[in-house]
């Protein structure tokens, strides 16, 4: 693999991320209460670590991602959640999230508030918590509804053009949830391919949890790669596979079919739950997720 290698500075190691169990990490880092954004666009979505906050019973959790999609649905379902904030949620390319719907309009298994942005709405958010701002603005939500039910948005004039902005609040979350290719054993991490707004989530958090395909000896990054130093990482966890079923590039494609047959289990909440108690209830927080539900078949 071609590209630069990244090194640790040894005067920084007492600031270093702890190599832990997902389990560990989880139980140590997140609580009941919390804010957590579990991040990922389109790819290295935190399945594994989704599943694990699910089995430990966290509850009372603000969820915050640009993209709710299947990993918000279980945890929702699962009653995780008392409040989402986010700027889309669906089952990519097949429909809705039959559990978020059913927490929204007749609060099962529990009441869920919404607070909705747009995409670009989120991003400004988080990377004013990144920056230490206590808000973000933008030139957006023209012609939208949004402010109507959101009173959070608010307008804010530009004190050099006279322009009108919109002006959203710093996201700043207790707990950053992330999955990346690779971490050195010092906890610098290693992210390539698509990257959304995980630095920014990361850098905005209090607390971070990054999964990861391999713990290696030195990182070696190609081209559109970014690296998370050690000092902004709480906790690395070693997760192969634990963007599954989504993909994670250089490792595994996208399951397709897992995400049309989830639209079948998520319909039910009889077959939901069952889904859940056999796969992710009865499940070790160690197992590799693309070895498990590569064959995977509904649970009646």
């Amino acid at each position: 693999m071609s590209g630069f290698a990244f090194q640790t500075d040894s005067k920084n190691l007492e600031t270093m991320a702890r190599i832990l169990s997902l389990a560990d990490a989880v139980a140590e880092l997140i609580h009941d209460g919390d804010q957590v954004a579990c991040e990922g666009f389109t790819h290295l979505i935190p399945f594994a670590a989704g599943h694990e906050i699910i089995r430990q019973g966290k509850r009372n959790l603000t969820l915050v991602r640009l993209t709710p999609d299947l990993i918000y649905d279980q945890m929702i379902g699962m009653g995780v959640a008392n409040k989402l904030v986010f700027s889309w949620g669906g089952n990519p390319g097949v429909g809705s999230l039959h559990r978020l719907r059913d927490a929204v309009e007749r609060e099962w298994p529990t009441r869920l508030a919404v607070e909705e942005l747009s995409h670009a709405g989120m991003v400004q958010a988080y990377a004013a918590g990144a920056a230490g701002l206590p808000f973000g603005i933008l030139r957006g939500f023209t012609g939208t509804d949004l402010p109507k039910v959101n009173p959070r948005i608010k307008s804010i004039t530009c004190p050099f053009t006279g322009e009108i902005l919109a002006a959203i609040p710093a996201i700043r979350p207790d707990v950053a949830v992330i999955h990346a290719q690779t971490a050195d054993r010092t906890g610098n991490v290693l992210i390539w391919g698509i990257i959304g707004v995980q630095k920014e989530v990361a850098l905005a958090s209090q607390r971070v949890i990054v999964t990861v395909e391999e713990i290696v000896d030195r990182l070696e990054a190609p081209p559109n790669a970014c690296v998370l130093p050690n000092w902004v990482v709480s906790a690395v966890c070693l997760a192969p596979g634990g963007a599954y079923p989504s993909y994670a590039q250089g490792y595994y494609d996208r399951d397709n079919r897992f995400y049309r047959l989830w639209d079948e289990i998520s319909r039910s909440r009889e077959e939901f739950l069952n889904w859940m108690k056999v796969n992710v209830l009865a499940a070790s927080g160690t197992e590799n997720l693309r070895e498990k539900f590569f064959n995977l078949q509904r649970v009646a």
